[in-house]
């Protein structure tokens, strides 16, 4: 798997989850409760595009550095691992529960406090990736040749 293959899974994985917690803060915000449940159910539909995505953006990272010991390597491969645990324990459950939920109309205090909780688990897993798709552009980089002298 090559770098190309790992920066559009990650790039796809980045822009899902904050399309989905942008959709949720907006509904939230400024809709009733249609709009919620719409967007609890298009959030749970959209794990077809975020689960693969994320799958093949690890696969392709742990590819990559395979045998690198470069500090930035490193951190992004710590990120990954919670990304992922708060993408399965957290994000995921949370999605399932809200989906049924709103589409039962239940808009309760549970209904709420998940929703919390999976808009602080998103923001997490959207400032992480942002920092592994940084470091991941800074290895592309080549370093700058040292002037002579």
């Amino acid at each position: 798997m090559n770098a190309k293959i790992h920066a559009a899974a990650g790039s796809v994985a980045l822009l899902a989850v904050a399309g989905f917690w942008l959709s949720t803060a907006v509904a939230e915000l400024l809709g009733d409760v249609e709009a919620i449940a719409a967007v609890k159910s298009a959030v749970l539909s959209g794990m077809v595009v975020l689960i693969p995505a994320m799958a093949l953006a690890g696969a392709s990272g742990f590819s990559l550095g395979k045998g690198w010991r470069n500090p930035v390597v490193l951190r992004k491969k710590r990120r990954m691992r919670f990304i992922a645990a708060n993408g399965l324990l957290v994000l995921l459950p949370s999605a399932y529960a809200l989906a049924g939920w709103a589409g039962e109309g239940r808009f309760d205090a549970a209904f709420f406090a998940v929703q919390a909780l999976e808009l602080v688990a998103g923001a997490a897993n959207i400032i992480l990736l942002s920092l592994n798709m940084r470091d991941g552009l800074a290895l592309r980089r080549k370093p700058s040749a040292q002037p002579a002298g």
